[in-house]
């Protein structure tokens, strides 16, 4: 398995900077082609009631939307090509001599989340901003729909620019099915990594095979991986994650999404869930 083809849809937010250098980081490891996409908006919440008490949209509220969207495409498209030449290559044009990367905007007309999830199928990776309350950034709908509609890894960008995806990378193991594919997608990323650790946390696991198990699976495919088992203490499984992967100065977390049903995370939390609204490095994720 290799990575070749990254997609970022992007929006007008907070988020640009960080999701566009995670994917420059993962372009120039891979010598990849990157596809710029702006994620148009339905016509939403634009409305007035008239006499019978009905919401419609008005055409001049229909135009001014269509214009500040229009505006806003105009914006993100001429962000993502800037930053494109700062790094040396050129929008629509070939490889750059320097890092191996080639880029190209996409224009699509089809409004929301699905077409963006739709689109995401053709590429062997797409990175998502991760959602943060407070600021202006990408909708939690976003990732998640293309996490689960493009069938392919989303690589979540961390607030702040990371430095690296090559130091450390912590796989999160509980031994699901989930984890295991997300592992497989992973492999480019682990290849290259200076070191691997498969780490589980005592009582979040599911039936399934050991942390040991799964180092010394990759040691035969030669990553020289090794497992850490901790205990989650007060903390829960997500928060234990997290705080290991930061103890360890990891530069990368691999883990599967929603083990149990989305239904449950939201009503009873979860290790993915906390890890979406907390990370602080990149995250590889995968259903």
């Amino acid at each position: 398995m290799s990575i070749k083809t990254i997609l970022v849809p992007l929006e007008d937010c907070d988020a640009t900077a960080s999701m566009l250098e995670t994917a420059w980081l993962a372009a120039e490891q891979f010598g990849c082609y990157v596809e710029g996409l702006y994620i148009k908006r339905a016509l939403s919440g634009v409305v007035v009631a008239d006499i019978g008490g009905y919401a419609v949209a008005t055409a001049d509220l229909v135009e001014s939307f269509e214009e500040e969207d229009r505006q806003r495409a105009q914006r993100v498209r001429a962000r993502f090509e800037d930053f494109a030449r700062g790094k040396g290559a050129t929008p629509g044009g070939g490889a750059s001599s320097k890092t191996g990367v080639s880029t190209t905007w996409y224009d699509d007309n089809d409004p929301g989340d699905a077409a963006a999830g739709m689109h995401a199928r053709l590429f062997d990776l797409t990175v998502v901003g991760r959602p943060v309350s407070g600021l202006s950034a990408p909708a939690t709908s976003t990732l998640e729909t293309i996490l689960f509609e493009s069938g392919r890894p989303i690589l979540i960008a961390p607030p702040a620019v990371p430095a690296t995806l090559q130091g450390t990378v912590v796989i999160s193991w509980n031994g699901s099915t989930e984890t295991a594919r997300t592992i497989a997608h992973a492999m480019p990323f682990l290849a290259a990594a200076k070191r691997v650790v498969v780490l589980s946390v005592e009582g979040v696991m599911v039936p399934g095979p050991t942390a040991a198990e799964v180092a010394r699976y990759l040691r035969h495919g030669g990553v020289a991986a090794e497992e850490r088992e901790v205990a989650a203490g007060n903390h829960s499984g997500g928060e234990a994650v997290l705080a290991e992967a930061a103890d360890l100065g990891a530069s990368l977390l691999i883990k599967g999404a929603y083990t149990h049903s989305r239904l449950r995370q939201m009503i009873f939390g979860g290790a993915t869930s906390h890890i979406l609204a907390a990370a602080e490095l990149p995250v590889l994720m995968a259903h």
